[in-house]
């Protein structure tokens, strides 16, 4: 049995960081840019108002209340470039200034003198005027030649906008993990329809750890579900490999009881079995190979927390190094009450994040820590890891906590509605 440092250590030597590929901006949701995006253009393109109102020329010097302007032209949002003239013109919101123009005036702020068909034609200001104001500049919030988003970034609806915003038609992101997951046991049932007979149960497994590989940012390319024998298990193996998967997952059959067959069965295709049981709670019997065609293989427990832990903690770490990204760091925060543990294991346990009153986080480790308990799962936002080689941490020492998925906020639930 290894620590989880080493264990760690292992699955990262064995990732390689995928090629990128350019997709469109439409399909880039989600996707990990594989470059960084440097903005071939000035965002606001060019200056504009920030209101509706009137522009004029101000030069940097204050214009004074009660001063008259002659209003020579009218400018909407998407009219073209003009040549400003002596006066003012009126403007609306996001609308282009004409040229020579640099200062807007709200129209609230404004007394119209004279008019012809609904147009100002002669105008007074109400108070004094800033230079400047109220003008969005060109580039003020983009500079052209700058590095937007960095390599290594999610591109999420935020980041989407932007480069919208930036008309960037297609981007530059890795390519997704090709994973397949297969699920192991008699016992298991997939069919939610089906009545389960004596000894059965449901297939969780396998729909949790579909969405979050998707969640995580893999292409799950296949997906199966065998019972405690051999032969179906090396045709769900090798149907994974003929989908293209590059790193599979199983449940179940990792241990060492009488139907714990997939260490040999790995053996005896030629992999590489690089680290079998590791000093964690739950999940130690976890096992990671090599395949002789150089995929990887993850076996995980076939308890659900078991598995759980696994995905998030040994897949989820190669598949962010694989995606380019950088390595996750904890956030630190301290123990709601007190905690015991495994001594000299490391624990991962199901928590929520809480805030108190005076605006403090803590984290709060959930009963019910048993790897079989989905209840305690659905009722977690995050999950705490003491690495502690003690077997009872004190009230208000600091843990390491993690989102749910990698890619996953942490999210708050204020003490009071915990």
């Amino acid at each position: 049995m290894i620590s989880y440092p080493q264990a760690l250590q292992q699955l990262l030597a064995s990732a390689v960081v995928l090629p990128g590929e350019a997709v469109p901006l439409d399909q880039a949701n989600g996707r990990v840019l594989a470059a960084d995006v440097i903005s071939e253009r000035a965002l606001p393109a060019f200056d504009n108002a920030a209101m509706d109102g009137f522009a004029l020329a101000a030069h940097g010097q204050e214009i004074s209340a009660g001063s008259t302007w002659a209003v020579d032209g009218w400018q909407a949002a998407g009219d073209p470039a003009s040549a400003a003239g002596q006066g003012t013109w009126e403007i609306m919101t996001g609308a282009r200034l004409p040229d020579g123009l640099d200062t807007v005036v709200p129209v609230e702020q404004v007394q119209v003198l004279e008019a012809s068909n609904g147009r100002p034609l002669r105008i007074r200001l109400g108070q004094a005027i800033k230079p400047g104001q109220h003008v969005r500049l060109r580039g003020q919030d983009v500079a052209a030649g700058e590095t937007m988003l960095s390599a290594g970034r999610t591109l999420d609806l935020n980041a989407m906008t932007l480069l919208q915003a930036l008309g960037i038609a297609s981007v530059q992101v890795r390519q997704r993990p090709a994973v397949a997951v297969i699920s192991t046991g008699k016992e298991l049932v997939d069919d939610t329809r089906q009545a389960l007979g004596s000894g059965q149960i449901r297939d969780s497994n396998r729909p949790y750890l579909l969405g979050r590989m998707q969640a995580a940012g893999a292409d799950v390319v296949h997906q199966d579900m065998v019972g405690d024998d051999n032969a179906a298990f090396e045709r769900a193996v090798d149907a994974a490999l003929a989908a293209g998967a590059r790193v599979l997952v199983s449940t179940g059959a990792v241990s060492q009881g009488r139907y714990d067959f997939i260490p040999a069965a790995l053996r005896a295709r030629g992999a590489q079995v690089l680290f079998h049981k590791v000093a964690i709670r739950p999940g130690k019997p976890l096992l990671f190979a090599r395949l002789a065609g150089g995929a990887l293989f993850f076996g995980l427990p076939g308890n659900p927390v078991s598995a759980a832990v696994g995905q998030r903690f040994f897949v989820e770490p190669l598949l962010r190094r694989q995606l380019g990204m950088a390595d996750e760091q904890p956030l630190w925060l301290p123990l709601h009450s007190e905690m015991r543990k495994p001594a000299g294991l490391r624990m991962h346990a199901r928590a929520r994040i809480l805030l108190d009153a005076r605006g403090q986080l803590s984290a709060q480790v959930l009963p019910g820590q048993e790897s079989f308990r989905l209840k305690t799962t659905a009722q977690a936002n995050a999950w705490l890891v003491a690495d502690d080689q003690r077997d009872q941490l004190a009230a208000g020492e600091r843990v390491q906590v993690y989102g749910w998925g990698h890619r996953d906020p942490l999210q708050l639930i204020t003490q009071e509605s915990a």
